[in-house]
């Protein structure tokens, strides 16, 4: 139960999306702020990406509210709006999270990736020297790409339907001088570490994302999808006797990134 002490002097941060009735973070980063002494609410915020530009631009006139979470599908439309962004967007060109400048206007970053291998680490997998298979190329997909290049894969297959958003994410990762970073497919053989960065998996009826008949005991398959708690992928996979991570594990490894983040008030970039 979240104690709260609703009033005036609250502050407001919302989290945008569309949909959004699957994400789990308000509730989470509501505790979060109590737990550190913020006066502060998280509040869910569903926008079709033809209004989005329209609501941020409403939002920065909103001045009792400090953050932006971002999610599906407008992480790369976010990251136009910021007038300051981290190493990692900027590499990117993607956000999942903003916060406001002292100065004005809006710093962001994407934290998704961190998120994403510190569930795997937590759930007994270890993304080093591993041959890696990254599904879906968009926000999060990316985030998650340069993190597992930065944890030391020792090669990345990135598969997307959309080619050429797969094409530009390989090359954004080659800049970074590390490890093999091909196209790949919906194959996850000869894989020991396999990423679904899409959201499928959230309806009924949906397709995996990657053949599942494929798969091993000896690779890690983890998932963003949070909802349901354990998807088809997943659940699958455990079947087969691999080790998994959720959408949830991702995102209660990086709880604490994006609180840390939404709470620095001295414009450290």
């Amino acid at each position: 139960m979240i104690s709260l002490n609703l009033t005036g002097a609250t502050r407001l941060n919302v989290i945008v999306g569309d949909p959004i009735a699957q994400v789990k973070s308000p509730g989470g980063v509501t505790k979060a702020f109590v737990d550190r002494g913020y006066d502060g609410i998280l509040v869910p915020v569903q926008v079709h990406g033809a209004h989005l530009e329209a609501l941020l631009t409403a939002l920065t006139e909103v001045r009792n509210l400090d953050g932006i979470i971002v999610t599906v599908p407008h992480k790369f439309a976010c990251f136009a709006f910021c007038a300051s962004a981290t190493k990692r967007s900027r590499l990117l060109c993607s956000v999942n999270i903003l916060r406001r400048r002292p100065e004005g206007g809006w710093h962001g970053d994407i934290v998704d990736g961190l998120g994403f291998v510190g569930a795997v680490r937590a759930n007994g997998g270890e993304p080093a020297g591993k041959r890696a298979l990254l599904v879906g190329a968009g926000g999060a997909g990316s985030a998650i790409g340069m993190a597992l290049v930065e944890a030391g894969v020792r090669s990345l297959a990135v598969h997307d339907s959309e080619t050429a958003r797969r094409e530009q994410l390989i090359a954004k990762l080659k800049t970074l001088g590390r490890a093999d970073i091909h196209a790949g497919s919906a194959d996850p053989s000869g894989f020991e570490l396999v990423a679904n960065a899409t959201p499928l998996g959230m309806r009924a009826g949906d397709p995996y994302p990657v053949d599942v008949s494929k798969l091993n005991a000896g690779t890690f398959v983890g998932c963003v999808v949070t909802s349901p708690a354990v998807s088809p992928l997943v659940e699958s996979a455990r079947r087969l006797g691999c080790r998994t991570s959720t959408g949830t594990d991702m995102y209660n490894a990086l709880q604490s990134s994006m609180i840390d983040f939404l709470l620095a008030r001295d414009g450290a970039r």
